[in-house]
Order: C-alpha cells, then sequence, then structure tokens
C-alpha cells in the first residue's frame, strides 16, 4: 500500500474521531458580529490553536483590535509550493431561532428522507466543517507519514462574518510571515454533490448611491405638479437608460476591458446541465434577464452587471400624501469582471448621472469601496494538480466554475501578498448557510478531507 493510500486508509478509520473534533468546534458560539459572544470568538480561536499545535503545526493566537486570528506554520524547507491555507473560525447569528429544529449548536447527525447523511449545526458548512476538512487532512498526513508533503502555513479569522475589519491590518503587519507561494481557500462549493468544483474567477464589484435634490422643500402636487422638478422622476429616468433593449449595458466604454472566456471553456460549462428554470425557480421565478446573446452561467460568471439595490423619495406611508419630493435617493452596485477597473466604472456611472440631471437640480454621490475581478490563468500547473488530485478522489473531472459574488480575502491576498488562491471547498447549494438548519453533507466532510490529502500530494510533485 502506498503511503497516500496509507493516509487515505487513515481517515477512514478515524472518520468518527474527526466527527468528534468537528462538533466540539461546532458547539462552541462564535458568533463575530455581536459582542455579547467575544469570549466565544476567543474560545474558538484558542481551540484551534490547541488542536494545530496538538497535531504538529506551531501554531499561536494573535490578538486583533476585533476578534482574534489563529496562525500555524509547518515548515522545513520542502521542494514544491509553500501553500497558506484559509478558513473562518466565526459564525453567523442564529435568528430566527423558532425556525431551527433543534438547537444550532448542538450539532447532530441526521439522515434525509433519500438517505442522505447531514451534519445540522451553525458553522456546519460555513466554515467550520469547511476548514476541519484541511486541519483532519494534514492530522492523519502527518500521523500516518511523519510530516506534510509541502510546507503549510495556516490563516483561521475570526471576523469574516462581520466585514473583517481587522483584517487589512493584520496582513500589512504580518506581511512577511504570511506571504506563501500561494494561498488555499475553502469557503467554496461543489458544482453537485458528486461534482467537485475548483472556482477560477470571483466577479469584482464598485458601488455608488446618488441623491437627486430638486425643490428646497418637498412640494404640493396640485401646485406644483406639472411644472416643478420631481425627483423622483429624475432616478426613474437615470435608472431606465441603463440597460438597453437587449439587456446590455449603456455606459460609454464599460465592456472595453470585458475579456471573453476561451471556447474550450464555455463549452465545458455547456455539458454541466446548469438548469436555470431550476435555479430561478427555487426563488419562485422562470424567466431569465440579462444579455440576449449570453447563457445563463456567462450571466452569473462572466459578464457584469448594473444592479439597483434600493430606490426611495417622497411619501411612504399609509395612504395618500400629494407631495413633490425635494429629493430621491438610489442606490447601485456593479459587478465586475475581467480587467475592468472599478474607478473607471464608477466615473463612466457619474458622468451618466449628471448628464441626466436637470437645470435647477443637483446631485450628490456617495461612494462605495471597489474592487477588481479576479481569475486564474487557466494554465497554472497548480490548477492541473488540483484537477487531478479531485478527480483521483471523486471519479470525475473537477467542474471549473466561476463565482457571481466576491470573496475579499482573495482580492487583498493578490493585493496585498502578491499570491494567486485555488479556491476548493466542498460546500452545496442546500447547505442553507446563513439561514435557520444550516447543514453540511456528512459525505462532503468525508470526502473533503481525503481531497485535500491528494491535493497536498499533488503539489508535492514536480
Amino acid at each position: 500500500m502506498s503511503s497516500i493510500d496509507k493516509v487515505l486508509a487513515r481517515i477512514d478509520a478515524d472518520l468518527d474521531n474527526s466527527l468528534d473534533r468537528l462538533f466540539e468546534l461546532l458547539k462552541i458560539k462564535s458568533i463575530s458580529t455581536d459582542p455579547e459572544f467575544k469570549a466565544p470568538c476567543q474560545e474558538a480561536a484558542e481551540w484551534l490553536e490547541k488542536e494545530l499545535n496538538d497535531i504538529g503545526i506551531e501554531a499561536s493566537v494573535r490578538d486583533t483590535e476585533g476578534h482574534p486570528m489563529v496562525v500555524g506554520h509547518r515548515k522545513s524547507g520542502k521542494p514544491g509550493p509553500h501553500v497558506l491555507f484559509y478558513g473562518h473560525y466565526d459564525v453567523q447569528p442564529v435568528d430566527p431561532l423558532n425556525l431551527w429544529n433543534r438547537d444550532p449548536f448542538d450539532p447532530a447527525i441526521e439522515t434525509k428522507e433519500d438517505g442522505t447523511k447531514i451534519i445540522v449545526a451553525r458553522g456546519a458548512a460555513d466554515d467550520k466543517g469547511q476548514l476541519m476538512t484541511f486541519v483532519e487532512a494534514a492530522r492523519a498526513f502527518i500521523a500516518e507519514t511523519g510530516d506534510l508533503p509541502v510546507d503549510v502555513s495556516i490563516l483561521f479569522e475570526g471576523e469574516e462574518e462581520s466585514g473583517s475589519p481587522s483584517l487589512h491590518p493584520f496582513l500589512e503587519a504580518n506581511k512577511d510571515e504570511l506571504s506563501c507561494d500561494m494561498a488555499l481557500v475553502c469557503d467554496t462549493g461543489q458544482w453537485d454533490a458528486e461534482t467537485p468544483a475548483i472556482s477560477v474567477m470571483l466577479r469584482g464589484m464598485v458601488g455608488d448611491e446618488i441623491i437627486v435634490k430638486a425643490a428646497s422643500r418637498d412640494l404640493h402636487s396640485g401646485s406644483y405638479g406639472g411644472s416643478a422638478q420631481n425627483p423622483n422622476h429624475i432616478v426613474a429616468n437615470i435608472i431606465a437608460g441603463l440597460h438597453d433593449e437587449n439587456g446590455k449595458i449603456t455606459l460609454p466604454g464599460f465592456y472595453d476591458d470585458v475579456i471573453d472566456m476561451p471556447a474550450e471553456v464555455t463549452a465545458m460549462w455547456d455539458k454541466l446541465g446548469f438548469d436555470v428554470e431550476a435555479f430561478l425557480g427555487e426563488v419562485g421565478l422562470k424567466h431569465p434577464r440579462g444579455e440576449n446573446d449570453r447563457t445563463p452561467l456567462e450571466h452569473l460568471w462572466t459578464r457584469p452587471t448594473c444592479e439597483v439595490n434600493g430606490m426611495w423619495g417622497g411619501y411612504q406611508g399609509a395612504g395618500t400624501k400629494t407631495v413633490i419630493p425635494a429629493e430621491a435617493h438610489a442606490k447601485f452596485t456593479f459587478r465586475l469582471v475581467g480587467d475592468q477597473d472599478p474607478d473607471k466604472i464608477q466615473e463612466a456611472f457619474r458622468a451618466y448621472v449628471r448628464s441626466k440631471i436637470p437645470a435647477d437640480c443637483s446631485v450628490e454621490f456617495l461612494s462605495k469601496d471597489g474592487s477588481p475581478a479576479l481569475r486564474l490563468d487557466f494554465a497554472m500547473p497548480v490548477l492541473e494538480k488540483g484537477k487531478k488530485a479531485l478527480k483521483d478522489e471523486w471519479g470525475k473531472d473537477a467542474a471549473l466554475t466561476g463565482m457571481g459574488g466576491s470573496i475579499p480575502i482573495v482580492g487583498d491576498f493578490k493585493r496585498m501578498l502578491g499570491m494567486d488562491s485555488l479556491l476548493i471547498g466542498f460546500g452545496l447549494e442546500d447547505d442553507q448557510i446563513h439561514s435557520p438548519n444550516e447543514k453540511y453533507n456528512l459525505k462532503s466532510f468525508h470526502k473533503g478531507i481525503r481531497s485535500w490529502v491528494r491535493v497536498l500530494d499533488e503539489l508535492a510533485k514536480d
């Protein structure tokens, strides 16, 4: 039996103990956004510190202005990349508590009607179960072979679910220690329960808020209607002009830096069998929108968007109040792809808005921070190694997927530490993260551990 087979066999034999350890972590109420749970967040960090030290990864809890970080290292100058593994130990609040079928911090294995076994608890999938797949893989490797196949550093954060306010200062202060050849990020998912995935692109984002002002006060619509400017109409006109009849965004130069995917990638996506009607059907819709000449997966992963996130102005109480409001508001976000520059997009948007403001009216902008899109080079050797490792474990080619949203830490690693990230996770769409009755498939946890063993083994090869 090869050494890798021995490590995998140890994982299988030790699965019950791995679950016991995961359950210990899941019982800790590490809700980062609520000051009442400051002590449990500290407890979770110290629990992880102890676990890492126990398996032979030298770790310490690092204080920040908020909740602590956990940093660990096992380095001996091995050939191959030095990797930084990232996860977060904090969790979302559990409200509304009455919608949970059990205590969210009393983890248990349950069996669904189709026979699937699931781990139910807050944090089971986001992100304690995910980060423990790597910890358990490292445990098995060190226990069976005496070491890890590549040098590994670990960063566990305690504020991901509350905006990561301490992360930038911590990365800046510890840049030399945390800069590695590449990062491994587990806070992602599979394509489906039987198909692994590697996320190879993340859309960026920039946002803005506008306040359009006209008269010095709200006006009586009978006295001034038809002669005075109505900010609600102006905002509506701005919104209506942002898309053309084919679903394209009309800002000049908006698509200049958008990059089309290679034909072999889009062909691979076509084979995934994405069911857009089922996707929309889960939220009570059936008809997709977007650019008419693009596929639904392109809309989600590789095409930019412009969305109105909020709009308001004038009377909003019960009944009728016949006023023309003095001002109206709207919030916008743009999801960015390719090489789109957040500053350039924001300036194009503002120029467009200013062009729509009539005389006697004004507009104020409330800026939102922006971040560019990120994508991996499809020819990266480490990507091929990740694909091989996952196919060896799952028996199927890994889907190379995009992500419609953003994972800020991936951008931080790239911009602040100069590292690309390999995003491999084992969550599923129905894990109900951030919602009551969060779960993580037992199979995802078990094969996730085995998958990381194979990934580390592949990374160590020439």
